[in-house]
């Protein structure tokens, strides 16, 4: 899609406006010196006959004034970046889809204090704003739409600071709205191999290196918990590597991201029921998280080195495909005994962590939709984390908070691993039903080896939405890209 807003910065208001957005917090307007003695009086009415509190995420068109939209921040005494991102991507989602609109305009409020500095907030208003009003268009027909002039006024917004947030926003929701519009697309489009191609085209757009292992090369690699997956498709698997050597070059150990990509998840033999499983097209979100974190840390010019391995196949019930109780040795030399064909994200992931470990990476983090047990333990508002390094969990939390995509961690605990040991192999890939998330990445542990970092980011509850909500349309969220990016950032691992 077209680029929704351009941002633009005046002194004042210049009056040439289709909307005023104003934000309310408590029940109350914040800001907005250039409403009228009339308008204002007429707002705060309206809010308080509507009882309209300004829950963060919540919009409303106000008929008593013309032109005017408000958008909810949430309660002062529980303000967070999460909820202040939630706003501006219900503001950005309102404005788009009310279509017409041309030019809209927001004043700072000059006279409010928030925990966290203007230029920061600003950043995180404009990408969420982008990023709310994005919309997956490839197969509708008449879609195209112009920008929306936005225009930023007010004193606090004048420093440089904010200027540079607001256009790094800019830089990360193009990104981010660019690998959306591969993450959208259906399997019969996007198989691995067409990941495999689109990836390469991306790597040579924002100079990065692109290797891909097809299947020879990963029976050669002796990639076996990989192929076990991939086989049961007529379209063969592969393995991704794409790389950004940093703004420092090689002084700098890289930090690896493994994403699972599983373009479509049927669940093999194990097969899934048929209610929801179109949804099993983002299977591959892990993946497309681990594309755009490394596309960030290169088009931000990061100073730290990233590299991502991206293990990618379609899971069907092909003639050849792995059965229940089949043994799989992955590359690392440990078996694996198959109990469910339908928990194939840890056997790609067992390969491509031990590919990533193999270059003594700073820290390794995999991301993946990897259990529905996840989606019981947090809904859809955050994503677990468990990891073999505390100070690394941390430091991943600590970017969560700051862009939004918060994270909760789980244990790790050595009793958990007691859960996967097999009857018959080294290892079992699923557990006894009991604590999945937990579970699962016991067994990815199995596959890093002792002195490396690493966490596993369980995505299966943030990775998408499945309706249109406020704050975004159905699809693809990206989620922990951003995260990643932030991190890549300030993280002193390996330094």
């Amino acid at each position: 899609m077209s680029r929704p807003f351009e941002f633009h910065w005046t002194p004042k208001p210049s009056g040439r406006t289709d909307v005023r957005l104003m934000l309310v917090r408590d029940g109350r307007l914040l800001g907005g010196p250039s409403l009228s003695g009339g308008e204002r009086k007429a707002l705060e009415a309206w809010l308080k006959a509507a009882e309209f509190k300004g829950k963060a995420g919540t919009v409303a068109w106000p008929q008593t004034v013309a032109g005017i939209l408000l958008a909810g921040i949430g309660e002062e005494k529980e303000f967070h970046a999460a909820r202040w991102r939630r706003a501006w991507a219900a503001a950005g989602r309102a404005l788009f889809q009310a279509g017409a609109i041309r030019r809209a305009a927001f004043e700072w409020p000059v006279e409010t204090r928030f925990p966290i500095e203007t230029a920061e907030l600003a950043g995180l208003a404009a990408e969420a704003m982008d990023q709310g009003a994005y919309s997956f268009e490839r197969y509708r027909t008449g879609s195209s739409r112009g920008a929306c002039a936005f225009e930023w006024t007010g004193a606090a917004l004048a420093a440089p600071a904010v200027r540079e947030a607001v256009r790094r926003a800019e830089t990360v929701s193009a990104t981010l709205r660019e690998v959306r519009d591969i993450a959208n697309l259906p399997a019969n489009e996007l198989g691995p191999m067409e990941l495999a191609a689109r990836t390469r085209k991306l790597a040579r757009s924002a100079g990065l290196t692109c290797k891909v292992w097809d299947t020879a090369a990963l029976s050669k690699a002796k990639c076996g918990a990989l192929l076990a997956v991939a086989k049961g498709s007529r379209r063969p698997g592969c393995l991704i590597r794409l790389a950004y050597s940093g703004r420092r070059g090689g002084r700098l150990k890289p930090l690896a991201v493994v994403g699972k990509a599983v373009t479509f998840d049927s669940g093999g033999i194990s097969l899934k029921p048929g209610k929801n499983m179109e949804w099993m097209k983002y299977d591959k979100s892990g993946g497309m998280a681990a594309l755009a974190a490394v596309l960030l840390a290169a088009r931000l010019k990061l100073p730290r080195p990233v590299v991502a391995y991206i293990p990618a196949v379609e899971n069907m019930p092909g003639g050849a495909a792995t059965r229940p109780g089949d043994i799989v040795t992955a590359r690392n030399g440990k078996t694996i005994e198959v109990l469910n064909t339908d928990a194939e994200g840890r056997l790609i992931l067992a390969d491509a962590l031990t590919m990533a470990a193999e270059e003594k990476p700073a820290a390794i983090v995999d991301i993946a939709t990897l259990t529905g047990a996840v989606i019981v333990a947090l809904g859809h508002e955050a994503t677990a984390v468990v990891g073999n390094d505390d100070r690394l969990v941390l430091d991943l939390m600590l970017s969560g908070e700051a862009t939004g995509e918060r994270l909760w961690q789980l244990p790790l605990w050595p009793e958990y691993d007691e859960l996967m040991k097999g009857a018959f192999a080294d290892l079992r890939n699923i557990g006894d039903g009991s604590a999945g998330t937990i579970t699962g990445g016991s067994f990815l542990k199995a596959f890093v080896p002792q002195g490396i970092p690493w966490a596993h980011l369980d995505i299966a509850g943030t990775a998408w939405l499945e309706k249109e909500a406020a704050h975004g349309a159905p699809g693809a969220t990206l989620v922990p890209a951003r995260l990643l990016a932030d991190w890549a950032a300030r993280t002193d691992f390996g330094r």
